[in-house]
Protein backbone atom coordinates (compact mmCIF):
# COMPACT_ATOMS: atom_id res chain seq x y z
CA UNK A 1 0.00 0.00 0.00
CA UNK A 2 1.50 3.13 -0.86
CA UNK A 3 2.83 5.07 1.45
CA UNK A 4 2.59 2.24 4.11
CA UNK A 5 5.79 1.61 5.92
CA UNK A 6 6.32 -1.47 8.47
CA UNK A 7 9.90 -2.19 10.66
CA UNK A 8 9.02 -5.83 11.72
CA UNK A 9 8.94 -7.19 8.86
CA UNK A 10 8.37 -10.71 11.01
CA UNK A 11 4.90 -10.03 12.24
CA UNK A 12 2.58 -7.99 10.53
CA UNK A 13 0.34 -5.63 11.85
CA UNK A 14 -2.30 -7.62 11.16
CA UNK A 15 -0.56 -10.99 12.67
CA UNK A 16 0.84 -12.62 10.14
CA UNK A 17 4.11 -14.60 10.57
CA UNK A 18 5.83 -12.99 7.30
CA UNK A 19 9.31 -14.47 8.12
CA UNK A 20 7.90 -17.82 8.04
CA UNK A 21 5.69 -17.22 4.33
CA UNK A 22 7.20 -19.33 1.49
CA UNK A 23 6.52 -16.05 -0.86
CA UNK A 24 8.15 -13.57 2.02
CA UNK A 25 10.98 -15.93 1.21
CA UNK A 26 11.45 -16.36 -1.97
CA UNK A 27 11.36 -12.49 -2.45
CA UNK A 28 8.01 -12.69 -4.05
CA UNK A 29 6.48 -10.86 -1.05
CA UNK A 30 8.41 -7.86 0.33
CA UNK A 31 5.73 -8.33 3.39
CA UNK A 32 3.22 -5.32 3.66
CA UNK A 33 5.24 -1.94 3.39
CA UNK A 34 7.90 -3.51 2.43
CA UNK A 35 7.87 -0.93 -0.78
CA UNK A 36 5.72 0.41 -3.15
CA UNK A 37 3.29 -1.37 -5.90
CA UNK A 38 2.20 -3.70 -2.69
CA UNK A 39 -1.33 -4.53 -3.36
CA UNK A 40 -3.97 -2.80 -1.12
CA UNK A 41 -4.99 -3.55 1.83
CA UNK A 42 -7.45 -2.27 4.26
CA UNK A 43 -5.43 -3.42 7.79
CA UNK A 44 -2.52 -1.36 6.29
CA UNK A 45 -5.06 1.75 5.32
CA UNK A 46 -6.62 1.72 8.93
CA UNK A 47 -3.51 1.65 10.44
CA UNK A 48 -2.60 4.65 8.48
CA UNK A 49 -5.43 6.58 9.74
CA UNK A 50 -4.67 5.55 13.17
CA UNK A 51 -1.58 7.27 13.71
CA UNK A 52 0.99 5.18 16.21
CA UNK A 53 -0.19 2.18 15.52
CA UNK A 54 2.13 -0.21 14.95
CA UNK A 55 0.31 -3.28 15.61
CA UNK A 56 -3.83 -3.86 15.42
CA UNK A 57 -4.10 -5.33 19.05
CA UNK A 58 -2.60 -1.46 20.00
CA UNK A 59 -5.58 0.41 18.60
CA UNK A 60 -8.47 0.95 21.09
CA UNK A 61 -10.93 -0.48 18.62
CA UNK A 62 -8.99 -4.00 18.46
CA UNK A 63 -10.82 -6.38 17.64
CA UNK A 64 -13.10 -4.29 14.86
CA UNK A 65 -15.06 -5.65 12.39
CA UNK A 66 -12.13 -6.27 10.17
CA UNK A 67 -11.50 -8.85 12.61
CA UNK A 68 -14.71 -10.77 12.14
CA UNK A 69 -13.81 -13.76 9.53
CA UNK A 70 -9.77 -12.87 9.10
CA UNK A 71 -9.29 -16.59 10.41
CA UNK A 72 -11.43 -18.10 8.37
CA UNK A 73 -9.64 -19.36 5.25
CA UNK A 74 -5.71 -19.27 4.18
CA UNK A 75 -3.26 -18.10 1.52
CA UNK A 76 0.33 -18.91 1.12
CA UNK A 77 0.84 -19.10 5.08
CA UNK A 78 -1.81 -19.71 7.34
CA UNK A 79 -4.76 -16.81 8.61
CA UNK A 80 -5.50 -19.36 10.69
CA UNK A 81 -3.73 -18.23 14.21
CA UNK A 82 -3.68 -14.84 13.03
CA UNK A 83 -6.17 -13.36 16.36
CA UNK A 84 -4.09 -15.88 18.87
CA UNK A 85 -0.89 -14.73 18.09
CA UNK A 86 -1.79 -11.11 17.50
CA UNK A 87 -3.20 -11.50 21.55
CA UNK A 88 0.16 -13.62 21.85
CA UNK A 89 2.56 -10.85 20.84
CA UNK A 90 0.45 -8.35 22.97
CA UNK A 91 0.79 -10.22 25.78
CA UNK A 92 4.38 -11.53 25.90
CA UNK A 93 5.31 -8.43 24.08
CA UNK A 94 6.57 -7.87 20.53
CA UNK A 95 10.23 -8.44 21.41
CA UNK A 96 9.76 -11.53 22.80
CA UNK A 97 7.27 -12.66 20.26
CA UNK A 98 10.21 -11.68 17.61
CA UNK A 99 12.43 -14.18 19.32
CA UNK A 100 10.45 -16.92 18.88
CA UNK A 101 9.69 -16.11 15.18
CA UNK A 102 13.22 -16.23 14.96
CA UNK A 103 13.84 -19.27 16.43
CA UNK A 104 11.22 -20.69 14.16
CA UNK A 105 12.79 -19.17 11.17
CA UNK A 106 16.09 -20.72 11.91
CA UNK A 107 14.38 -24.47 12.40
CA UNK A 108 12.07 -23.45 9.04
CA UNK A 109 15.79 -22.74 7.18
CA UNK A 110 16.96 -26.24 8.36
CA UNK A 111 13.88 -28.10 7.09
CA UNK A 112 14.20 -26.33 3.55
CA UNK A 113 17.90 -26.61 2.96
CA UNK A 114 18.17 -30.17 4.57
CA UNK A 115 14.94 -32.30 3.75
CA UNK A 116 12.73 -30.01 0.72
CA UNK A 117 12.68 -32.89 -1.69
CA UNK A 118 10.92 -29.80 -3.79
CA UNK A 119 7.71 -29.93 -2.87
CA UNK A 120 7.49 -29.31 0.75
CA UNK A 121 7.78 -25.74 0.94
CA UNK A 122 4.66 -24.72 1.90
CA UNK A 123 4.06 -27.67 4.26
CA UNK A 124 6.80 -26.77 5.98
CA UNK A 125 5.99 -23.19 6.33
CA UNK A 126 2.39 -24.26 7.55
CA UNK A 127 3.89 -26.36 10.21
CA UNK A 128 6.90 -24.16 11.23
CA UNK A 129 4.11 -21.80 11.83
CA UNK A 130 1.13 -23.18 13.59
CA UNK A 131 3.48 -25.58 15.83
CA UNK A 132 4.14 -24.52 18.92
CA UNK A 133 8.45 -24.18 19.74
CA UNK A 134 7.68 -27.26 22.22
CA UNK A 135 6.99 -29.09 19.14
CA UNK A 136 9.33 -28.12 16.89
CA UNK A 137 12.23 -28.47 19.14
CA UNK A 138 10.95 -32.21 19.95
CA UNK A 139 11.00 -32.66 16.02
CA UNK A 140 15.01 -31.24 15.52
CA UNK A 141 15.89 -33.61 18.37
CA UNK A 142 14.04 -36.56 17.24
CA UNK A 143 15.80 -35.71 13.50
CA UNK A 144 19.08 -35.07 15.34
CA UNK A 145 18.54 -38.56 16.38
CA UNK A 146 18.46 -40.09 13.01
CA UNK A 147 21.14 -38.13 11.62
CA UNK A 148 23.67 -40.91 10.95
CA UNK A 149 20.93 -43.26 10.03
CA UNK A 150 19.94 -40.71 7.24
CA UNK A 151 23.52 -40.43 5.79
CA UNK A 152 22.28 -43.60 3.78
CA UNK A 153 19.12 -42.13 2.75
CA UNK A 154 17.64 -40.28 -0.40
CA UNK A 155 16.72 -36.92 0.00
CA UNK A 156 13.43 -38.05 -0.66
CA UNK A 157 13.49 -40.43 2.05
CA UNK A 158 14.73 -37.70 4.48
CA UNK A 159 11.99 -35.65 3.44
CA UNK A 160 9.29 -38.10 4.32
CA UNK A 161 10.65 -38.85 7.37
CA UNK A 162 10.44 -34.88 8.32
CA UNK A 163 7.43 -34.73 7.46
CA UNK A 164 6.29 -37.79 8.95
CA UNK A 165 7.82 -36.05 12.26
CA UNK A 166 5.86 -32.56 11.72
CA UNK A 167 2.52 -34.76 10.76
CA UNK A 168 2.37 -36.36 14.33
CA UNK A 169 3.30 -33.54 16.13
CA UNK A 170 0.54 -31.62 14.42
CA UNK A 171 -1.90 -34.42 15.23
CA UNK A 172 -0.90 -34.73 18.79
CA UNK A 173 -2.29 -30.80 18.90
CA UNK A 174 -5.05 -31.58 16.75
CA UNK A 175 -3.47 -29.38 14.82
CA UNK A 176 -4.57 -29.65 10.40
CA UNK A 177 -1.17 -28.92 8.72
CA UNK A 178 -3.43 -27.74 5.70
CA UNK A 179 -4.23 -24.69 4.14
CA UNK A 180 -8.24 -24.34 4.20
CA UNK A 181 -9.05 -22.41 0.87
CA UNK A 182 -11.77 -20.04 0.89
CA UNK A 183 -14.93 -21.15 -0.76
CA UNK A 184 -16.39 -19.12 -3.93
CA UNK A 185 -19.47 -18.20 -4.15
Amino acid sequence: MKGFNRQNQLFSLCGLNCGLCPMFLNKYCPGCGGGEGNQSCRIAKCSMEHTGIEYCFQCSEYPCPKYEHIDDFDSFITHFHRRADLEKAKESGIEVYNAEQIEKAAILNVLLSEYNAGRQKTMFCVAVNLLGMQELREVIKEIKKKKDDMETWTLKEKSAFVVGLLQEAAAKKNIDLKLRKKKRG
